[in-house]
Order: C-alpha cells, then structure tokens, then sequence
C-alpha cells in the first residue's frame, strides 16, 4: 500500500484561509467597511433636507378673484392675509386694474385690541367701530400691492398716491391737506424705478405710528406719523374704500377673533 504523502500548505495561506471563514462565521465587517456608506444612502441623504425644505415653504395662497393675483395666507413675520382686492383707476373714461392688494394684519394684536375696546358681545356683522380701530391703531398691519397695469410708471404711482392719501387725510381733518408729509411718503422713490406686471409695492404701519415703503423689497420711506398711518389705511377701510368687497371681507375676517 502507497504510502499517503501529507501536503504541506504554506503558513501564510493557512492564516489566510482561517481569517476568511472567521468572517464568514461571524458576519464580521472590516472597521473601515462598517462605517461605509452605501451610493443609495448617499443619495437619500442628499436630497432629504432639500425636500424638508421645500416642505417648509409651501404656504397657502388666495387669489384675488378679478385679477388672478395670488397672494401667500401667511407673511414671515406671522401677518396673516386678512382681505384681498382691486384698485381700479378711470383712465380716459374707462376703469382701468391698476394694482391687486392684499391686506395682512397680526391675528392676536387684532384680538386684543378688539376685546379691549368692544363692549358686550360678538357682533354678527362687521361694525364701524371695528373698522375705525384697525384705522386708528398703532398695530402693524401691511397692505401688499401687486401691479397689474403694465403701463405704470414711478411718475404716476406717485400722483395717484398724492391725490388718495390727500384726500383721505382731507376727511379726517376737515378739510386740512399736508403737501410735505404727503410727499416723504413716495416721493423718496426714484422715477428710475421700473414698474413691471408684477412688481410688488408693500406699505406697512410699524408700531410706533411709522410708515414704511418698500418697492420691490427696497426700502424707499420711513415716515413716522400718525395721521398718515391713519389716512392710508383710511383709503381701503374707511368709508369710500378703494374696494368695497375688500373692505366687507376685511370686517368678517375680525369676527372670528372674539
């Protein structure tokens, strides 16, 4: 009988034989292994905090029914949308859109000043004392303008403003008209100014009785007076308002506040 010749395996594969079954065995990884991640992973992880993102800003829009103008149901600063609306001009005897508008306010400033100042209970429709202390209070509220008329220039923003904050200021003072307040409102604003469909026109009543004026997100005025933060909410909430409905809107939106 033959005698059975045992082979001799070399050390370093025996070692390397025994390391690959332990492995196999164990499910053990390599440390630089466990902390790999895998393409897919790498991916999700990117995109993830872009699609929170995203999510954040998705807020609610209303549109402004006779122009198609959208406008956000929620400002950055918490200003809610309160009502939209129509400026309309006659221009050689026709009614021309000007500008579409939404008017925002803060819900709970709006709150307290109506349970503080309004006797009894809940009023089913929308009163003038209601009106009157939105009017003539020093709580922010902003009116944002969205111009529709694409033949609007800087020039005649500012007389239209002139000729509505004239008049409006003429009404609560009796017939008294101040040129140079009425002018630092817009006439800060450079004639250089492009005026597109689309361009945005935000006026806000800062606490404080301060009236500040931006075009297209740049600052133009800040005119500290409490007649003129009265007399230009005056012209959407008063008694000849640029917008009827608006103005009906804004009051029901205040109704739910008591």
């Amino acid at each position: 009988m033959a005698p059975v010749v045992e082979e001799s395996v070399p050390k370093e594969e025996v070692k390397d034989l025994k390391a690959k079954e332990e492995v196999k065995e164990g499910e053990k990884v390599a440390p630089e292994e466990e902390n790999k991640v895998a393409p897919e992973e790498e991916k999700a992880a990117e995109i993830a905090p872009k699609e929170e993102l995203v999510e954040e800003e998705k807020i609610p829009t209303e549109v402004e029914p006779k122009t198609g103008v959208a406008f956000p149901t929620k400002l950055h600063d918490g200003k809610r949308l309160k009502s939209v609306g129509m400026r309309k001009k006659s221009i050689l005897g026709l009614g021309v859109k000007i500008y579409a508008f939404g008017i925002y306010g803060d819900n709970e400033k709006l709150k307290e000043l109506l349970s503080s100042r309004i006797a009894g209970g809940p009023p089913t429709k929308p009163t003038k004392e209601m009106y009157d202390l939105a009017i003539d209070s020093d709580m922010g509220m902003m009116v944002r303008m969205i111009i529709v008329f694409a033949g609007l220039t800087m020039n005649m923003v500012k007389k239209n403003f002139d000729e509505g904050l004239g008049a409006s200021i003429k009404k609560l003072t009796g017939g008294r008209k101040d040129e140079n307040l009425i002018n630092k409102v817009m006439g800060a604003a450079s004639d250089n100014i492009k005026l597109t469909t689309g361009s945005v026109i935000e006026i806000t009543r800062l606490p404080g009785f301060t009236l500040q004026t931006k075009v297209n997100d740049e600052v133009v005025s800040n005119v500290e007076s409490e007649l003129i933060c009265r007399a230009y909410f005056h012209m959407y909430l008063g008694d000849d308002p640029f917008d009827k409905d608006a103005k009906e809107k804004f009051g029901k939106s205040l109704l739910p506040l008591f």
